[in-house]
């Protein structure tokens, strides 16, 4: 019986294995091959990726109405979609990855500041350029000790957005150049209390939280230049040459200049681009100025408690329905698998033990980002491309399983070994032992920790925005940087963490002690 328990286990784990290997490529053409607008034509919509965590004046949410997205490359990228006879919709990305995320097939072109330059080009394809603008300088206002050249950032902190113009500036002039993931408003903030010397970015960036602060002064003059343009998969000719048409005539009929006007991003090299042209004398900033009204001067709390948080709730329940979805899914898949790694160390034949600790030992000891990574980019370098929500289930629940098998583990290692021996002198095989004597009293001791993990795994599901999906830590940055507020919406976001995870917690008390009744009275 002892050999038939462990070829058994043997099995199970092997079959375990190879069901998580399997997948089946996304439909689609894969990563790199030309076929954009075939892809576009025949679904009759152009995804293209930005990421709103960034804000104004790029791509954020509405601060009046979190529900939508705006900006001034919203409403580019809605013209750029009419021109190819398509609608558009956007798929939310982390910015220093859209290169990855286009390459790898989620969406057919990015736009979202996307500079113009040879080290792109290598990785994919660049439309005309389509806005330009100086790189601005911002200190300090009345700070005699600030830098106003790029001669004087040597050696001084200086704050700029990763894999930046700016940033390769900085670091060429010898500044000690510190790079942000947040939002834009964060750079700016850090300067004004003096973490900080300076910020170098973009003019639209810096007309937008550096010019509009009272605490700050733009330096005049311009520290370089720098071109947006469309990114396209590399090798996609013919997407890049039908982009290059639409913004052309784009061009030519004036809508990139009334676009820029309405936002306040008219500039001498934007009009130097586009060949002369001006915006009509009638197109007012429209646009800016709403901006400005609805973030320019924040709002006493209790107003926004009554009108601004409101608003926001079906953002914030959208996201945790999304956490919720993704932690429940990688839980089942980290209580199975990790059932399976727990009874194969404990009682199988030597391989399968090998392979167990192997396992836990890989999965623990390694970090969740980077087996996220891995499955979602790496994947598809070997032909397999997961959806976003299938690589975040994976990657979750192949990490917690590794936890997951060592609290299973403890709790078998908590009943005396005596009892599984007595159970089967009463005439039970081994496979009723555990489930009947030993099974029970392991998992009370195993559901105290099981229940941590879940709790953890709630929190630990906000990576999985890197591969495009917005939960609730996601909406939360993104509202945060567009309305320029965290610690009231970071105080929103912790009441539905708190109420999500406050049921399992009582659930798993309610359990554990049905189970010690049940237990007592065996006693």
């Amino acid at each position: 019986m002892k050999m038939w328990l462990k070829a058994g286990v043997l099995l199970l784990f092997l079959q375990l294995l190879a069901a998580t290997a399997r997948a089946t490529p996304a439909e689609g053409a894969p990563p790199g091959v030309p076929g954009a607008m075939r892809a576009i034509h025949d679904k009759g919509e152009m995804r293209w990726g930005g990421d709103s965590q960034g804000g104004a004046p790029y791509v954020f949410q509405d601060p009046m109405d979190p529900n939508h997205l705006i900006g001034f490359e919203v409403d580019l990228a809605e013209a750029l979609a009419k021109r190819l006879s398509a609608r558009a919709r956007p798929v939310q990305g982390q910015w220093d990855g859209l290169l990855e995320l286009l390459a790898r097939g989620d969406f057919e072109v990015a736009l979202n500041g996307i500079e113009i330059a040879d080290e792109k080009r290598r990785i994919c394809e660049l439309s005309r350029p389509y806005y330009a603008a100086a790189e601005k300088l911002t200190v300090r206002r009345g700070d005699a000790s600030a830098p106003r050249s790029l001669e004087a950032v040597k050696g001084r902190r200086v704050g700029t957005l990763p894999g930046s113009l700016a940033a390769r500036i900085l670091e060429r002039a010898g500044a000690e150049v510190k790079t942000y993931d947040g939002g834009q408003n964060d750079i700016y903030d850090d300067l004004r209390i003096g973490r900080t010397d300076a910020v170098l970015l973009d003019d639209p960036i810096t007309r937008y939280y550096g010019a509009i602060d009272p605490a700050l002064e733009v330096v005049p003059g311009s520290f370089g230049e720098i071109a947006y343009g469309v990114a396209l998969r590399k090798g996609d000719v013919e997407a890049t040459a039908a982009v290059d048409r639409a913004l052309g005539e784009l061009a030519a009929d004036g809508t990139l200049a009334r676009l820029y006007a309405r936002w306040g991003l008219w500039n001498d090299e934007t009009a130097k681009l586009l060949g002369g042209a001006a915006p009509a004398s009638d197109v007012t900033p429209d646009a800016y100025d709403a901006w400005r009204a609805a973030v320019g001067k924040p709002l006493p709390f209790w107003t926004r408690v009554r009108e601004r948080y409101p608003a926001t709730l079906p953002v914030f329940a959208r996201g945790a329905a999304m956490t919720l979805a993704i932690s429940l899914a990688s839980m089942a898949l980290a209580v199975a698998l990790g059932l399976v790694v727990a009874l194969g160390r404990a009682y199988g034949p030597w391989p399968v033990k090998w392979l167990a600790t192997g396992y836990i030992e890989l999965f623990r000891g390694t970090p969740l980002l980077i087996q996220l990574t891995m499955v979602y980019f790496g994947l598809p370098e070997l032909g397999l491309t997961l959806h976003p929500f299938v690589a975040g289930w994976l990657a979750l629940g192949l990490n917690y399983a590794a936890a997951e098998a060592e609290n299973y583990r403890a709790g078998l290692s908590s009943v005396p070994a005596g009892q599984l021996d007595a159970a089967r002198t009463l005439g039970l095989t081994t496979w009723q032992a555990l489930r009947h004597v030993v099974g029970p009293q392991a998992a009370r001791v195993a559901i105290p920790p099981a229940t941590n993990d879940f709790i953890a795994l709630l929190k630990d599901s906000s990576l999985v925005s890197v591969v495009t999906l917005t939960e609730l830590t996601k909406s939360y940055v993104n509202l945060a940087s567009s309305m320029r507020d965290h610690l009231g919406l970071g105080a929103l976001v912790a009441l539905f963490y708190l109420l999500l995870s406050l049921p399992f917690a009582r659930f798993a008390r309610w359990v554990e002690g049905r189970m010690g009744q049940h237990l007592r009275r065996a006693a």
